[in-house]
């Protein structure tokens, strides 16, 4: 797996430089920049660092705002990926409403994934006959889920749809998610894994151990794009060389 690695002391020192790579990624072009967001308690730290000291750094109106997944839940409740984001860094950047592309958690599943599929296919570039992110944040479950894609499931890594719905295997709660194809499709894909707890599966996907065939986040590999994972000491403290 090809796969550019970095490895931070702490979570502020991981969020300087994604920011930065985010910021220099807006500066580099003339065009809006698509990405779709995360969500989980190491994204929210990030957008909380992006506030305090990118606020009024980035062309926030530069960036169209998508999401990888979302639980079928209203926007209020607290299980709401967009939320979360919304919350802690759209409420309070200058970024114009036009550009958050929200999953209507609310909604019936499967039609609001094919609501989304063409939200999706009409605002971005095509390449590949997918569309094309500029940029996606992931991150990984312990049982190696990424996005909304499970181990239980892992033939939505391989669907034609640019969205489909996904089921948690535990809580049997309908999620929202990008499919496989379209998550490869992008230019950059950036992990973000922090705390010991993952440091278990990290090892077992970055050396792709006998485990990692049944985690869904060893499959993510674009077909052009960069892949990038961010990891914390903890997540990394398993890795041979860490």
């Amino acid at each position: 797996m090809n796969y550019d690695l970095k490895i931070f002391d702490d979570l502020d020192e991981l969020s300087e430089f994604f920011s930065t790579e985010l910021k220099k990624q807006v500066d580099s072009t003339d065009n809006k920049i698509n990405l779709a967001l995360s969500g989980g308690n190491t994204p929210k730290y990030i957008f909380k660092f992006l506030v305090e000291h990118f606020a009024k750094k980035i062309s926030w109106d530069k960036i169209n705002f998508f999401w990888g997944d979302e639980r079928c839940v209203p926007p209020t409740d607290d299980d709401s990926n967009y939320k979360m984001a919304y919350e802690n860094l759209l409420s309070k950047i200058s970024v114009p409403g036009k550009n958050i592309f929200r999953i209507k958690g609310e909604e019936v599943p499967e039609g609001e994934a094919k609501r989304y599929s063409e939200v999706i296919n009409k605002t971005l570039p095509q390449q590949n006959h997918l569309p094309v992110f500029d940029l996606i944040m992931l991150g990984i479950g312990e049982d190696g889920h990424t996005a909304s894609i499970f181990p239980d499931q892992l033939h939505l890594l391989y669907e034609s749809k640019i969205c489909s719905v996904a089921v948690h295997p535990a809580t049997t709660q309908k999620r929202i998610t990008l499919t496989g194809k379209v998550i490869n499709n992008a230019r950059n894909i950036v992990f973000i894994v922090t705390g010991k707890n993952k440091s278990k599966i990290v090892d077992s996907i970055l050396t792709y151990n006998i485990e990692s065939k049944n985690y869904p986040a060893t499959y993510i590999k674009p077909v052009a794009g960069n892949l990038i994972w961010l990891l914390d000491k903890e997540a990394s403290s398993l890795l041979k060389g860490n």
